[in-house]
């Protein structure tokens, strides 16, 4: 097996997987119990923690854990917006965000704020110059997300940022960092970002943990009211086995070594299919992990299945859209026949250079086949 779709998720790492049947065999206690047995399981959460913030650029007390990159999307959105609804009603957002963001904020629409979409250029990427023709003084919310998970095109967050703070300054900034962590070079202390969402399970740990990192000084109306876990910002048990495993996979990772790992892969990657007969890559080098590409007149389900058929698993485009012609693709404006015929590629450190010539002969196969 071949398995190029990273971008959707990841196989998790030894030391996750460890970390994870050691708190669901041995230390299963609860962590809010002062027993030792809690005692215990509350180190290990609040290591956990460490190993996150250390991953993410941040300070352990400002990492709060959620259900995944999808739950802390949602609470960065509806929680910026009942703090500062009562002084503006405005939101910038994209129009290639992940679903976890668009359909909040429809919903934050339909409730009588104004929201402006931001269109990316031929190349996938948000300007910053788009950016600040669409702030204004009672903008609230601006979310744009660093990495997308279709096209791997980087948004320049950090200049946003300045931007946002010199035109908006009541605005908070979010950026859905899913895509990113591990793969493109942040620190979240000196980012500037008031909110960053990040999950586990695209960085070789356990699917349903993400966690929504919350600028110090900042204070947030709690997301899920009970027991005053998290702070009290985000009630109930946590799932402790899934934030260990979280931790682990972070403290696992060497950022550098991967990046460089996965840019090497890339760049071969689009080197080897740049000759494949119709071939198109629909964004330019972005992120280290992603290839996105379309055939022209063959469907992306046609090629998925004969690529299958030599054991290799790609998508066709974000694993959480099957079924509908891509968002981000027309909002690029790709053409339909491109957008019909488009797949995603995508890296992780468990890939080699041998899978690149294996995945070119079987695009062959399929266009052959096709």
């Amino acid at each position: 097996m071949i398995y190029l779709d990273n971008s959707a998720t990841t196989k998790p790492c030894a030391a996750a997987v460890e970390a994870m049947t050691q708190m669901l065999t041995t230390h299963w206690g609860n962590p809010s119990s002062v027993h030792g047995m809690g005692v215990e399981t509350e180190r290990k959460l609040k290591q956990a923690r460490q190993d996150v913030a250390q991953l993410l650029g941040a300070e352990p007390d400002r990492v709060f854990f959620t259900s995944g990159g999808t739950e802390a999307d949602n609470w960065a959105i509806f929680a910026a917006a009942e703090r500062l609804g009562k002084r503006g009603k405005h939101i910038v957002t994209t129009r290639v965000e992940h679903h976890a963001v668009l359909h909040p904020v429809e919903k934050l629409q339909a409730q009588g704020f104004e929201v402006t979409y931001l269109e990316p250029d031929e190349n996938g990427v948000i300007t910053v110059q788009a950016l600040e023709q669409a702030l204004r003084k009672d903008t609230i919310l601006v979310s744009v997300m660093m990495v997308n998970n279709e096209t791997g095109a980087v948004m320049p967050i950090e200049k946003m940022i300045k931007s946002v703070r010199r035109l908006s300054p009541i605005a908070l900034f979010h950026t859905d960092a899913v895509q990113a962590l591990g793969k493109i070079p942040f620190k979240a202390k000196t980012l500037g970002a008031d909110l960053i969402s990040v999950s586990a399970h695209k960085i070789h740990g356990p699917k349903g943990v993400g966690a929504l990192y919350i600028k110090k000084g900042l204070s947030l109306p709690p997301f899920i009211r009970g027991g005053g876990q998290e702070s009290g910002l985000r009630s109930g048990t946590e799932a402790v086995p899934a934030i260990v495993g979280f931790g682990a996979a972070c403290a696992a990772m060497d950022p550098a070594r991967e990046i460089k790992h996965l840019t090497h892969l890339r760049d071969l990657c689009r080197e080897a299919l740049a000759d494949v007969p119709g071939l198109v890559f629909t964004a330019p080098a972005g992120a280290p992990h992603v290839v996105p590409i379309a055939i022209p007149g063959v469907r992306s389900q046609g090629l998925i299945n004969c690529l299958q058929d030599h054991g290799i698993y790609v998508s066709a485009g974000s694993a959480c859209a099957k079924g509908h012609r891509s968002h981000v693709l027309q909002a690029q404006k790709i053409a339909p026949e491109l957008i019909d015929g488009a797949i995603r590629i995508s890296f992780s450190r468990d890939n080699v250079e041998e899978d690149i010539p294996k995945l070119k002969a079987a695009l062959l196969d399929a266009l052959h086949r096709l």
